[in-house]
């Protein structure tokens, strides 16, 4: 009876390693916020392009990658550009597809990892000089590490690049560069998605986050048909104030001409710390932002397994 006890003990302590295993590249709530925090912690002075902070958060999303098994695209993680006599850092990891013909087509799935720095005069608030940039943009690059991290266990037919890019407060100069960058290697870019300020949830929506430039392909309704749900919807300020172009997207739907857009769930009314030193980690929503991270899951599986390219611009 004893060693019927220590066998079926043996069996529980396998039984859990082995769930405990299968369930490494899930994503986690501990996980986005331990991410989170450190991103947007006072230790990295808000992330300003040119610093040695956004030099130590580059350090730190290069060995999340490599923890995950992601594997850079170019010789080193980091894609360098000049800018102002600095120099910044797109970093960049790789899945390799494992179709012979889809995977020479990549998605590319992207964040800007910059934020603006330390404030001065009248932005200091209480003594306080860091903007943070939780939700502005640690929210989003959280999200590329997480996918990054269940994608290196997930075989899918085409190839996924996960891209955080600098500069982006500089007037997205990182993502100008990588897109011109590969446009001229000729790059196989199939659709570019970009995540943008979703650490706190809309709010009276039927849909999870609005997707910038919502008319000018079929990538929501696909996204939605994928996922059997309504993950994307329209916002109507999203078209006013011409957000299409003012994120990471843009340059490579001008560059490339292909689908490339960005999901969002700020909406200018559900969180009032914009380029602001109380945009702090812990007003996030890390439940919202595990759903949300979940919920576009299906969409890109869709997209990274489907026989022909179903994501199209609209003419």
């Amino acid at each position: 009876m004893r060693k019927l006890v220590y066998f079926l003990g043996l069996i529980g302590l396998f039984s859990c390693a082995q769930s405990e295993e299968t369930n490494d590249s899930e994503i986690s709530e501990k996980s986005i916020q331990t991410h989170l925090e450190y991103l947007s912690s006072d230790e990295l002075k808000g992330r300003k392009f040119g610093s040695e902070e956004i030099n130590t958060a580059a350090t730190y999303i290069e060995n999340v990658f490599k923890e995950s098994n992601i594997k850079p695209y170019y010789k080193t993680y980091r894609d360098s550009f000049p800018y102002k006599n600095q120099f910044g850092y797109n970093i960049i990891g790789f899945k390799e597809g494992v179709d012979p013909v889809l995977k020479n087509e990549i998605i590319i799935l992207g964040a800007h990892y910059d934020h603006i720095g330390m404030l001065k005069g009248a932005k200091i608030v209480n003594g306080d000089a860091i903007a943070n940039g939780a939700n502005d943009n640690a929210a989003g690059s959280v999200s590329i590490l997480e996918l990054a991290k269940y994608f290196s266990n997930k075989p899918q037919k085409r190839s996924i690049m996960f891209v955080l890019f600098s500069a982006e407060e500089e007037g997205l100069i990182g993502s100008k560069h990588l897109a011109k960058r590969l446009a001229k290697e000729k790059a196989s870019i199939y659709v570019m998605l970009n995540f943008e300020m979703i650490g706190v949830p809309l709010k009276n929506t039927s849909y999870t986050a609005y997707l910038t430039g919502f008319e000018e392909s079929n990538m929501a309704e696909k996204f939605n048909s994928y996922a059997n749900k309504e993950v994307f919807g329209f916002f109507e300020k999203a078209k006013e104030y011409q957000l299409f172009k003012r994120s990471d997207n843009y340059a490579f739907y001008k560059e490339m001409n292909i689908p490339s857009q960005t999901l969002c769930t700020f909406d200018f009314s559900n969180f009032p710390y914009y380029h602001h030193v109380d945009d702090e980690a812990d007003l996030m929503d890390i439940s919202h932002m595990k759903n949300l991270i979940e919920e576009v899951i299906p969409g890109i599986e869709g997209m990274a397994n489907s026989a022909q390219k179903e994501i199209t611009l609209n003419k």
